[in-house]
């Protein structure tokens, strides 16, 4: 049963001034420091304040907003927004049109009996070209026109194309694709002056910050979404050789491939590329390649490169398991595991041996093999390298000069005869710098590389991959690639068996004629 506040105050006059000592509590409890008093006319009656306090309890708790902040205090509070980041930003960021003519195969080709009724010269047997097309974002870098987005975007287009935020198209030339990064340089052809983005440092975003996603998402037009960095130096990821990303929940579709990462100073502060996602769509899991791997590859476009050149270290590292570290006698996995040193190369001069952990570099700690490589690319060719080590249970500091991976002996690149059992291959010798560009990491010792191997070859056929060793053809060592011109050229009776190595493992395939097979050795 409710009741007044005056007849509350006339049934219990003990009641009454427990709750004037309960208010007076209240009011000095934020600053627990007692106040003078003060005079009857400057401040509000005691029925006013106990009245003022019921409206307050009956309202409830002072709620905060999703965000963990306070609702605004006053409504021009309420107008803050994203909007002067956008316009900071947003101008920089494309829309990225490319397309490729692809050849359509006739069902008819390569059948004898149909070839002769629906042969080339036939409205049937014609091959048919189309065209393929695909949509993505850029985020133009420099004032004079260098865009970059993703490989994946423009990858074997014969033309591509972008669209500025006003409207305007300009068409675009490739200058320069690195499928390790996923990353991708083009040119503006017209020239002019466009507005350029600020490439901020990767390393100070951290977890939590506030970021923003621009792109082209399902070719609707220029999209933002918001979010927070849900993690930096992600890896474990699968998307590409490289493997090291910022974790964003801002939502990011098909479409914002190559489109900007902002912070809330309009900064780019990495390059969309990736979702997880089952159905297609946005799950909140988003990643982007940091600014810092960003630059390296505008710095070689820039500099007239067609590749991105990256530093070598002279040793191989493998992962540090909890078994491994157990009997290190580290009390927990991280770092690299030193597994074998070039001889003569630049770990070998800084005194690194097979079994020394590397733990940090130029301050960044060094959790795996991807955040390894990732400091080295960002330092560069010509670089510093302040690496940490645990040797023999001490820790060092070892400074190395990161150089241009070598080519020790010549590469010899051979593209094999068509109709040999590798035949379509591209194989080159092995080398430092061949093995860097094609990504082999596990060896660095002599011997035949697949470099390339095309679509609807005879090597395809054969399941030979690109970054297969060549160990033996026929029970004869390959070391070189004359060695393999030599025996494929000759005809061989009893067919062919090639032992091929890869990721350190050990496969045999033979073939003779229709008959083939593939073990593990």
């Amino acid at each position: 049963m409710r009741c007044g506040v005056r007849e509350l105050f006339r049934k219990d006059t003990m009641l009454r001034i427990l709750l004037v000592l309960m208010l007076s509590f209240s009011v000095g409890i934020g600053t627990l420091v007692p106040r003078p008093a003060m005079a009857q006319s400057d401040t509000k009656s005691l029925e006013d304040v106990f009245r003022n306090t019921i409206d307050e309890l009956l309202k409830g708790p002072n709620r905060q907003d999703e965000a963990g902040r306070a609702p605004p205090p006053s409504g021009r509070s309420m107008q803050m927004s994203f909007s002067p980041v956008v316009k900071e930003a947003a101008p920089s960021v494309v829309n990225v049109y490319a397309a490729r003519t692809v050849r359509q195969r006739s069902p008819f080709e390569g059948d004898p009996f149909f070839e002769r009724f629906f042969g080339r010269n036939s409205p049937f047997g014609r091959p048919r070209q189309r065209v393929q097309s695909s949509l993505g974002s850029g985020v133009i870098v420099t004032t004079d026109g260098i865009v970059l987005t993703n490989n994946h975007v423009v990858e074997n287009a014969d033309e591509v194309k972008i669209a500025l935020n006003d409207g305007s198209e300009y068409e675009c030339d490739i200058i320069l694709k690195d499928e390790k990064s996923d990353l991708a340089v083009l040119r503006i052809r017209d020239g002019g002056k466009f507005d350029a983005i600020e490439i901020a440092n990767s390393d100070d975003v951290e977890v939590g910050d506030i970021v923003l996603a621009i792109g082209n998402p399902f070719g609707v037009g220029q999209t933002v979404t918001s979010g927070i960095v849900s993690a930096v130096a992600r890896s474990r990821v699968g998307v590409n050789d490289f493997d090291f990303f910022i974790q964003t929940d801002a939502a990011i579709n098909p479409g914002n491939s190559g489109g900007a990462l902002v912070d809330m100073r309009g900064r780019l502060v990495g390059i969309n590329t990736a979702i997880f996602s089952r159905s297609g769509g946005s799950n909140g899991i988003g990643f982007a390649i940091p600014a810092n791997m960003v630059s390296v590859v505008i710095k070689s476009a820039v500099s007239g490169q067609s590749a991105v050149m990256r530093p070598w270290i002279g040793a191989t590292f493998q992962e540090v398991t909890p078994e491994i570290a157990d009997s290190l006698g580290l009390r927990r996995p991280g770092g690299v595991l030193v597994a074998s040193v070039f001889p003569g190369g630049p770990a070998e001069k800084a005194g690194i041996q097979p079994g020394d952990v590397v733990i940090g570099i130029n301050r960044n700690i060094i959790q795996n093999n991807d955040a390894l490589a990732y400091r080295l690319d960002t330092i560069g060719v010509g670089g510093d390298a302040e690496l940490i080590v645990i040797s023999g249970r001490q820790r060092k500091v070892v400074n190395i000069r990161l150089i241009k991976a070598p080519e020790t002996v010549p590469r010899d690149e051979t593209r094999m005869d068509p109709d040999t059992v590798l035949g379509g291959a591209v194989l080159a010798n092995l080398s430092p710098a061949v093995a860097q560009e094609v990504g082999l990491v596990s060896r660095q010792s002599n011997g035949v590389i697949v470099m390339a191997v095309p679509r609807r070859s005879r090597a395809a056929a054969n399941n030979v991959k690109r970054g297969d060793i060549v160990i033996a053809i026929n029970g004869v060592e390959i070391d070189e690639v004359s060695d393999v011109v030599s025996i494929t050229s000759r005809r061989s009776r009893g067919g062919w068996q090639v032992v091929l190595e890869r990721g350190g493992t050990q496969f045999v395939f033979e073939r003779d004629g229709g008959y083939y097979r593939q073990y593990r050795r």
